[in-house]
Formats: structure tokens, sequence, C-alpha cells
């Protein structure tokens, strides 16, 4: 314990912070935590302001899709023609157009087989890769392109390169000018179990039949942008899609015994369904519970034989960025209706599954259809489309407008033949559908570039399921969002920037989903607080709905309606791979030095006396003094310690307060504790400081310090408290809100982490931080 003079503190604490800014800054080694991102981000313009929003010129560009289609499930094909009309809003004139072949990816001369690394150095088992490499070769893939005509019927010459094709205009296309133009396709359908997470048709052994996810099967208009022209980057696999929005009309020709789920709303209900169906829809549209429109009874019957004759399915889909669908005799089909609070519509729910996904699909997959437009619509925006879809087959969890493919499905037990399902399945079911389904918010309607910032759909995605997913249960089993259960992936060594190009993340399902997630959640509940990071995140969604957003128009507007700079955060989490550490070194205790002799001399003394006895003082205890045998020898100095106190100190102690104003005499009768606690950043990473105090009178306190602390010395900072109980204990992140991530040096006094003892060393090869990793086929939910 120290005591201190209170007159002239603050001069005196001033000095110390400054020396230690100079002792840091003088090394060499300072770093500006808190420096601005603005060397960083785009120069604001007249497409994109500085707050963030769209500028008073932003344009984008519009396709417009009329595609007849025809599934040959026999040879697994797709056949179809399609006119597009596109509309140039650009102030550029365009002399050539860009399209999408992403079919094209398949292909044995693509980016992505002509790339892919041994499975020895990823995360997929070799016994996997080398089925995907074998059905690769084998497989005839790829767009086969008929014809590319204008309007009038003329030839268009066309270049294909790679995943993409280049249309040469017989003249430039000028601004606030359209064209329209067909294209004739043809393409195999993918195995979706094998060759695709996106889509593809599984066959049922059992019963011979298929389901068909029919998804990135049209040619389609690249997006053209104010940020990057024409974003033609090659579709190598992980980064997705940039699009631009359009109105779709399609009809697509199935067998006729065939379910079509799809992207729309259907447009000839009395072609293609039965009186019976159509009443159950009729019905589910008022319901408070799903309805089945084809049970389960009926899709067995309707395995049972292949139709010979045709059906054409008609949907029609406004402002929508992108159209799949599905097609299957085996679906099982439920639905309910969903009266949105917000503008009152009624949304129809819709699952779609054969019956090998029950009993846990007909059981949970449209109440999670609603529960994520309840969730997701109070976070951002009313859904603004007709229908919500999860369908059941080959894809594990992938997302296309109004239409979501989802995989779980439970398992037959071996010795009763039931069906049956694990915990794991359940949530991991809900979890997907949520996700899956949320993608409707991002990215198909607040459109960013997913070719480029994978964590701009699945980071906000995935935060927005992690709400979702507390709303549908407490203490639902979460995988991301509690900043725990990030820290492996922080600390560890293989990981990169979250700004960084969707096909250059190491850890997908970390870097992209998780940490994102994590960052979100800190703000909300750390940084920002619940009701300024709401506001501003729901200002980003509707500033932002069916257009484009850069980075940079997120990190603007969350500043820009909160009224608080972020840049520190942007920098830390998103453009570092620093981790979050930070240590209590040392906690010191000063009492108030009031300058009065008759106090602060006892005190000395009382200070000393306290002090442990010497080992030899100890053991000198008894032993015959010579003043014992000679007590003439004590003196003066004998029955007075150097704690006494003299007339000149008395005197000193009058003449001093002679001097001092009266706030100042009030000071010096102050009997307040004065803390100063240093902190230490081990990780790099700055984050407020949150501290759980423990009083000695059983009492207990909650002190939350900005990061700010941080601006001047990012390394080592001291904080002072002023107390007048005494402090028995402190912990810092009690919560464990921040993902700090050594909690052993987050107490005063030091305290033992609690752990468990394995006593059995783990399996030969295994990979505790690979566990961590999602399973390649799990990445997408």
């Amino acid at each position: 314990m120290f005591r201190i003079f209170l007159i002239g503190l603050t001069l005196a604490g001033s000095a110390v912070t400054a020396n230690a800014q100079s002792v840091v800054q003088t090394k060499g080694d300072f770093v500006d935590k808190f420096r601005q991102l603005e060397e960083i981000l785009p120069t604001p313009n007249v497409y994109r302001t500085a707050s963030g929003a769209p500028g008073h010129q932003y344009w984008q560009q519009r396709a417009d899709y009329v595609i007849r289609a025809e599934l040959d499930e026999e040879n697994k094909r797709i056949t179809g023609s399609e006119t597009i009309t596109y509309r140039n809003n650009s102030p550029d004139r365009l002399r050539y157009l860009w399209l999408q072949l992403d079919q094209n990816h398949f292909r044995e001369d693509s980016i992505w087989n002509r790339s892919e690394v041994s499975p020895v150095n990823n995360d997929r088992t070799p016994f996997f890769a080398a089925r995907q490499r074998i059905t690769a070769d084998e497989f005839n893939s790829g767009f086969k392109i008929a014809a590319v005509r204008d309007e009038k019927g003329n030839d268009i010459p066309f270049t294909v390169s790679g995943t993409m094709m280049r249309l040469d205009l017989a003249s430039p296309l000028a601004p606030g000018k359209s064209t329209r133009f067909s294209v004739d396709w043809s393409y195999n359908i993918v195995d979706g179990k094998t060759l695709s997470l996106r889509g593809g048709w599984e066959y049922f052994e059992e019963d011979g039949n298929d389901i068909f996810e029919i998804a990135q099967w049209f040619p389609r208009m690249a997006s053209y942008t104010d940020v990057n022209g024409w974003q033609h980057k090659q579709f190598i696999y992980w980064g997705e899609f940039a699009l631009d929005f359009g109105d779709y009309d399609v009809r697509m020709t199935v067998p006729a015994d065939h379910i079509v789920a799809s992207t729309g709303a259907l447009q000839n209900p009395d072609d293609v369904l039965t009186p019976d169906q159509k009443a159950r829809l009729d019905r589910a549209r008022t319901a408070d519970r799903p309805v089945i429109i084809v049970s389960e009874d009926e899709a067995i019957e309707n395995e049972k034989a292949r139709a010979s004759d045709k059906k054409t399915w008609h949907f029609k889909a406004e402002n929508v960025r992108d159209f799949a669908w599905a097609s299957s005799r085996k679906f099982i089909w439920d639905a309910q209706g969903y009266q949105q609070p917000g503008d009152g519509r009624t949304i129809m729910a819709m699952s779609y599954y054969p019956k090998e996904g029950n009993p846990i699909w007909e059981r949970f997959s449209t109440h999670a259809i609603i529960q994520t437009m309840e969730t997701y619509s109070k976070f951002t925006f009313d859904y603004p489309y007709p229908v919500a879809l999860s369908v059941n087959g080959p894809a594990g969890g992938m997302e296309y407008p109004m239409i979501s493919f989802n995989g779980p499905r439970p398992v037959k037990d071996k010795k009763t033949g039931k069906k049956t399902y694990s915990r794991r399945t359940k949530y991991g079911l809900i979890g997907v559908i949520i996700h899956e389904v949320g993608h409707n918010y991002f990215p198909m309607i607040v459109s960013s570039d997913e070719r480029q910032w994978m964590w701009m759909d699945e980071g906000f995605n995935s935060f927005l399921q992690f709400l979702a997913q507390q709303e549908w249960e407490e203490g639902y089993p979460a995988r991301r969002g509690d900043p725990r259960d990030i820290i492996p992936f922080m600390v560890s060594k293989n990981q990169v920037p979250i700004m960084t190009n969707s096909d250059s993340l190491f850890q997908l399902g970390n870097n992209a989903y998780a940490k994102p997630t994590t960052a979100f959640n800190i703000l909300r509940e750390t940084v920002m607080g619940r009701e300024l990071f709401d506001f501003a995140f729901k200002e980003y969604a509707n500033r932002w709905k069916f257009k484009h957003p850069q980075p940079a128009d997120f990190f603007r507007t969350m500043e820009d309606a909160s009224g608080i700079d972020l840049d520190w955060f942007w920098r830390g989490w998103f453009y570092t791979t620093d981790h979050v550490d930070i240590a209590i070194d040392n906690v010191r205790l000063y009492t108030v030095n009031t300058k009065d002799p008759e106090v602060e001399e006892p005190w000395k003394r009382n200070q000393q006396n306290a002090e442990p006895q010497s080992l030899t003082d100890q053991r000198n205890m008894g032993m015959p003094r010579r003043t014992e045998r000679f007590p003439e020898l004590l003196d003066f100095y004998n029955e007075n310690d150097d704690f006494t106190v003299t007339n000149k100190q008395r005197n000193e102690y009058n003449s001093l307060l002679k001097g001092l104003d009266g706030w100042e005499k009030a000071l010096l009768e102050k009997t307040d504790r004065f803390y100063v606690i240093d902190f230490s950043n081990e990780g790099g990473l700055v984050m407020p400081i949150i501290l759980g105090i423990e009083y000695a009178d059983g009492s207990t306190e909650e002190l939350r310090i900005p990061a700010e602390i941080w601006r001047r010395t990012p390394k080592q900072v001291s904080k002072m408290l002023v107390r007048e109980k005494e402090i028995k204990a402190i912990t810092l992140d009690p919560h464990w809100e921040t993902a700090d991530a050594d909690v052993a040096n987050n107490h005063f006094p030091r305290k033992p982490v609690q752990s468990r003892l394995e006593l059995f060393k783990n399996k030969p090869g295994r990979d505790l931080m690979k566990e961590m990793e999602t399973e390649l086929k799990d990445d997408k939910d």
C-alpha cells in the first residue's frame, strides 16, 4: 500500500502518462490502432457517399429474363432458351456484354479443375476427393451454347472464357438504352452428392427415383457496377455470385407426376395441381400450423410409376437477382401462411422433401422458415417476396431468391429399421434452414458482391441466424456467435484477415462465417450496445436493399447512424489477424497522505509492524540481550522510535494548512482508496476493458471502460479507481464477452484456471484445430 498527497496529483499523473507514451513512440514500434481507415477505404463520390448511403447519382443495371426449359429425367439433362432484356443504366457506352456460365465450372479445363490441390493439403478426405476427381473426369459437363441472336434473329458473335461469355455487340449500348437478345443452351446436370454443393441430382436406389435441384442453370448477366465495371472474375468455387436485379418469366417442362418448387409465384395452378392440392393450399394461407399439400402416402404412390407425359409449370418473379427450382415425384409438400406484422402481407412458407426426410422435416422445416422471417425482418426490413421455400435434396445448404436447398435427414436404426435423428441432426436442420432462408435478406436483397467479399453475406447472415436461434428456444446450441467459441481460431496460425477475397480464404467456416458473426455480436453487446447497433444495422439494410453495397458502405453507415467512431474495430477485426488477450499486470493501492504527523507517523509504524519478521529475527527470539542485564544502556531513543511525532513536524503541518484553500483542505480529509490497475495488451487487438469488482463487504460492481483507453498507448495502460470500499478481487471480462484468449491473466489476485485432465491420448492423427473447421459439405450452413 502506498500513501499519496492529493494536492498536485493531476499534474503528476499527466506527466507519468506522457512519459509512458514518449517511451513507446521513441522505441519506433508504436502502432496507431485508432488510425482512421480513410487511406484504405475508397474515396466517396456521387455514387457512394461518405455517410455510407447511395449517392444522388447511384445507378445499377437491370436484366429481365423470359426462359423456357425442359428437364430430361432419363438423361439428366436441361435444354433451354432464354430472352434477356438488358438495360444500361450506367453513364458508360458498353461495347460488349458479359454473361456468366457457371456450369463451365465443372469442365475439365476450368480453373477449379486445373488448380485443385491435393487432398493431403486441404480439409477434405482423400476418399471423397478421389471420388470427386474420378466423377469430374468422366462427366461431360458445361454449357453447350447452340445460338446467340439479337432480336432480329441475327447471330451475335460470342467468346467463351472459362465460366464467362462475352457478346460482341454490333454497336455500343448507349447509357439509358436497352438491348434484347436470345440464347439457346443445354447442359448435363451434375451428380449433386459428388460434384456439387449447390445443386444437381440425387438418385434413390430403393425406389429408382431422383430429386433434381436446378441452380446456376442458365446463362446469366454478369454485374456491371460503378466500383468494378464488369465483375467477370471467374467462378472458381467459394466466391459465389454478383448479379443484377430483374423480372423473370419462367416455364419448366417436367414429367407430369413431378412436383416443382421454384423461385417466384406459380401462374398456372389449374394446369399442374389437383383440386385437392389447390384446396389445401388455400387452407394453408390462414392456418396456424403447417398444412400437408402432398402427403407422404401420396408421394409414395407417385414414386411407384413414372409418368410418360409432361407438364409445364409457369412461374413469375419480380425484382430478383437469380432464379432456381427443384423437381421430383418424391416430394412431400407442406405449407403455412405467415402474415407479416409490418406490411400485413401473407407469405407462403413451404417445404418440399422426400419420405426419407421424415419425421424431422415435417416437424421442423416450415416452422424454421417462419422463424427466419420473424427475426430477420425485425432487424432489417419486411420480407418482400410472396413465398419462402425449403427443399430437401442433394445440396447440404444453398440459397437462391425465395428458395433454399437444405440437407440433413434422419437415419434408419440398424436394429429396428425405424428412422431416428440425433441432436446434431435436429439442430443442424433447424440451423441450416434458418441460415439458407435468411440468405434472402443477405445477399439476395442486400445484394453484395459474393465473388469478392464472402463475409458480406455469410457473416451478416450467420449473425442474424444466431439471433433467430436464440428466439427459437432458450439454450439453443448455436455453433457460431458466442465470443468464447471463436478463440481457438483467433489464436491459430492458419488464418487470413476477414477482408480477403472469397476464393483465397483458408479456414472458410471460421474466416467468413464465425469470425464476422462474433465481431457483430461483440459490437452489439459490448461496444455499441443493442439500441445503437440495431438502429445502425437496420439503417444499412434499408439503405442498400435491392442495391449493391461494398464493405466501405457498411463501415461508414454503422458509424454514420450510431455516432460512434468504429475505425479501430474494423481495422483490428477485419484487416488483421490479431486476437484479444488483455492481462491484469498489477494492482496498486494508494490511500490519502494527509501530511498530518499525528496521522501519518502512526500509519507508517503500523505498516512496518504489519510486515512479517525476517527469518533471522524469528530464530533470535528469546536470545539474551545486554540491555536486559544493563538497563542503564536504554535512553531517549529506546523510548521513542523513528515514528514519534516532533514539534517541528507539527509546526510544518500547521504552516501547510494555512496556505491551502478550503477545497484543498477537504481533499486531505478524504478516506477513499485509490487503486491503480495496470493492463497489458498481449494479443494486439484493442478492446473495451470490462471489470467485475468484488468488495470486501460482499458487494459487487461492473465497470466498462471503452476501447479508447488504448488510443495513446496500445500496449500498456493504467486505470485509477477511487473507491470508499476495499476491493477484494478483480476479474477482467467476467462474462467472457470479448473473445479474450487467455483467462489465466484476467484475475486479481490470480486464480487457477479449471480444466479437465485427459488420462487417455487423442486418437492417432486427430487434429483438434481441424475439427473446429466445418466439413466441406456443412460449410454452406
